[in-house]
């Protein structure tokens, strides 16, 4: 075969994209291809003749030297220095890593040794900006981890902020609505009762303040999960018919509340709550003719749940700002207000929590139609019984006998001084094992009783413990500060109702005559 010519062997050296090098047994530079002049900074004829240890840096060269040694004496095909961060020097003294390759060359003078050097520069950057970038996503992932630890706690000491908060807001002014209650049912001057009067305005203000404000900050907080389930529309229209039909009644209003066949897959618990905002809306702006509850079935397996009234009606200018804080149709800034503009505030942001949409038809002098639509249910839901069984249903003769179990004495004295002074017999006490010793004594028409009371007890563990011990299906009202996910998971009770707190007077010994009367 025959041999390549010199000046071929040249050109195909140079032509290769590595530095290459032949040295001898004495680590003398015999030849260098282009690429090691063009990374090394030497002319070629420069380094052919200088020792190969010129390419590296000076602290390695002692050691390189013995290594040479030992590779001569056992040459072999392979990397140079495996394990180790291999450093070239070029002619102006700068550094830089490099790979280098050794192949023997064997001929009758001796052997020779090939080197191919490569400038690896550029791999090593990317390789420390990788490893950068997983140490900065590691970070990253850690930061977050700890962004939503600390957000869970936060959210965690919101919500019992919030539960605290709402009971322990709640609690005064309950007692002065129940103080204000039995004030107006005591003979009076005509003075005092004028004062008495304007006192419950103010505290009915307060108490829809604080419970607007308090909804607001348990949506803002995230401290609301829907819990979407199937359910029945005219469970929730019999509940808004019981809650509104005697205000309605009392500004001289009807409320027609229509039949609902239908079953919807959403949040009953804050769908209720929605629309007890556009009702209390409705009513407050509706001076004469009506206020009305519907369902209709609409395409695409949706409901709308409709609130009409016959008010004022909101003038199309108007009604992009209905939603704001504070903002109240026709009411000018600084003036005397009813409200505060936070009722449809609290049904847009409940709207977009269940990812509903609420729509808005109005005729300024003619009324409004407020339109929400909700998912059909694809099951059946059966509703309900709401009778009460007749054996519940007897009491004894003369003044209905009320167990009352509150902690908060405040609270307690003045529910006791409204209940007596409207004719009830009332027993008060404040705990489980007083209310077990009470019924065992003497027959109980009705349990009232608040939600928390101390050392852990709840109101629902009072009725269940009086109901298995007087073996009677006892009738109860259960009243609480807490709007938490707690009372929406509360099973629904023909013989319980619920209300929350501060209840008007009126609206509490309603409450109890209807229950009482079932």
């Amino acid at each position: 075969m025959k041999s390549v010519a010199p000046e071929l062997a040249r050109s195909a050296l140079d032509a290769a994209p590595d530095a290459m090098i032949i040295i001898d047994g004495s680590g003398v530079i015999q030849f260098a291809n282009r690429q090691l002049s063009s990374i090394f900074g030497y002319d070629h004829d420069e380094i052919i003749g200088l020792p190969v240890e010129l390419l590296m840096p000076e602290r390695f060269r002692a050691r390189h030297i013995a290594h040479r040694q030992q590779y001569t004496e056992s040459v072999r095909i392979r990397p140079m220095g495996v394990g180790l961060e291999l450093f070239g020097r070029r002619k102006d003294g700068t550094e830089f890593p490099v790979e280098i390759s050794l192949s023997p060359i064997e001929r009758d003078e001796g052997t020779l040794v090939a080197a191919a050097i490569r400038d690896v520069t550029d791999r090593k950057r990317v390789e420390v900006e990788l490893i950068h970038a997983r140490e900065a996503a590691d970070r990253a992932r850690e930061l977050a981890v700890q962004a939503r630890e600390v957000a869970d706690r936060a959210n965690q000491g919101k919500s019992r902020f919030l539960a605290t908060a709402s009971h322990d807001l709640r609690q005064p002014l309950q007692t002065l609505e129940l103080l204000n209650g039995s004030l107006q049912r005591l003979p009076v001057s005509a003075a005092v009762a004028e004062a008495v009067a304007q006192q419950g305005v103010a505290i009915g203000a307060m108490s829809r303040l604080l419970n607007a404000l308090l909804d607001i900050s348990k949506l803002e907080s995230g401290a609301i999960k829907p819990e979407p389930t199937d359910f029945t529309v005219a469970a929730i229209f019999e509940e808004l018919r019981r809650a509104f039909a005697a205000s309605a009644a009392q500004k001289g209003l009807g409320f027609e509340v229509s039949a609902a066949e239908e079953c919807a897959h959403s949040d009953p618990s804050l769908i209720e709550q929605i629309l007890r905002n556009l009702v209390t809306n409705a009513i407050k702006y509706t001076q004469r003719g009506t206020v009305s509850l519907r369902c209709v079935t609409s395409p695409e397996q949706m409901l709308r749940l409709e609130v009409i009234d016959t008010g004022v009606g909101i003038p199309t200018a108007q009604i992009q700002y209905i939603y704001d804080e504070f903002y109240q149709v026709g009411v000018a800034a600084n003036s005397s207000r009813d409200g505060y503009g936070l009722g449809l505030s609290i049904v847009q942001r409940l709207v977009r929590l269940l990812n509903l949409k609420l729509d808005v038809q109005s005729e300024l002098g003619k009324g409004s139609i407020f339109s929400l639509a909700v998912p059909m249910s694809r099951t059946r839901v059966e509703r309900s019984g709401a009778s009460l069984p007749a054996s519940a249903a007897e009491h004894p003769p003369g003044a209905p006998h009320i167990l009352l179990v509150e902690d908060d004495k405040s609270v307690r004295d003045a529910t006791r001084l409204l209940l007596g002074v409207e004719g009830y017999r009332v027993t008060a006490v404040a705990t489980l094992a007083e209310a077990l010793d009470e019924a065992t004594r003497n027959v109980i028409d009705l349990l009232l009783t608040d939600f928390h009371l101390a050392n852990g007890e709840t109101g629902t563990a009072v009725i269940s413990a009086l109901r298995e011990s007087l073996g009677t299906h006892l009738k109860a009202v259960l009243i609480t500060g807490d709007t938490s996910t707690a009372m929406r998971e509360l099973p629904r009770d023909p013989l319980m109702r619920i209300t929350s707190k501060p209840v008007k007077a009126d609206e509490l010994l309603t409450l109890m005559r209807a229950l009482l009367a079932a």
